[in-house]
């Protein structure tokens, strides 16, 4: 049985990305270890550039470390249509409430920009995940050969007003 790492004991902020986040960005998307194996050919290219960060709501999860501030992790709601984009979290601050926290700073913003409904397409090994942090299987988004050739669970959270 596989033990859970303890929880982050270093306060996390989250703020709005900037354009000099854009490199630690593809990295952490990049070296993903979600994406290994069959699945590296579908972020081999992929680039959030300081234009992806300014047209759309770009957050990240920074945590203090021995070498000051770090990039732990991010995520991307595009308003219209509204979606979860893309959601990361280093392979090192995985199952420390990091990915929670992001969902919830994520649904925050939705509600703020009055959406009621914010849908995400899944990574498969992420599906668990959004089961977790309570999105609601909607359907199946079929592949999209060569970039995505395998079919993906489709996601919707719910986003309740205040």
């Amino acid at each position: 049985m596989r033990s859970r790492p303890a929880p982050i004991r270093r306060p996390i902020t989250i703020r709005r990305a900037v354009a000099r986040d854009a490199r630690r960005l593809t990295r952490l998307v990049r070296g993903s270890g979600a994406y290994e194996g069959q699945y590296a050919a579908a972020v081999a290219g992929y680039r959030v550039g300081p234009d992806y960060i300014e047209a759309h709501r770009v957050f990240v999860a920074v945590g203090a470390d021995e070498h000051g501030d770090r990039v732990i992790g991010f995520y991307s709601l595009v308003l219209d249509p509204p979606e979860l984009d893309l959601l990361f979290v280093a392979d090192e601050a995985q199952g420390r409430g990091i990915g929670r926290l992001l969902v919830a700073h994520m649904q925050s913003e939705a509600r703020a920009a009055g959406l009621d409904r914010v849908k995400v397409v899944s990574h498969l090994p992420a599906e668990d995940f959004y089961h977790r942090v309570g999105a609601v299987r909607t359907g199946t988004a079929l592949a999209n050969p060569p970039a995505v050739p395998w079919d993906r669970p489709e996601f919707e959270f719910r986003i309740p007003s205040e």
